[in-house]
């Protein structure tokens, strides 16, 4: 019975230390894709700021536009409540 109790105790610590070293390369692993879609969305906000400052230069009346439909979502969600 001690063997049995010794050979389990071996077995559960392995197993421990097995699964604390998956768990630490899936969190790497989290961590890099959160980087990268970090500075993806960064890529995309500097993108889009640069198309709208060249929008508002080609189209003046952009900022009017821009405007018209912010009034536009707020009645739709005023009748919608």
């Amino acid at each position: 019975m001690e063997q049995l109790t010794f050979w389990l105790t071996i077995a559960g610590g392995v197993c421990w230390v097995v699964c604390f070293w998956w768990m630490h390369s899936i969190s790497k692993r989290q961590d890099s894709l959160l980087c990268e879609l970090r500075e993806q969305a960064q890529r995309i906000e500097r993108l889009s700021k640069a198309e709208h400052d060249l929008i508002k230069e080609v189209h003046p009346k952009v900022d009017d536009i821009h405007h018209d439909v912010g009034e536009v979502v707020a009645a739709v969600k005023h009748s919608q409540s």
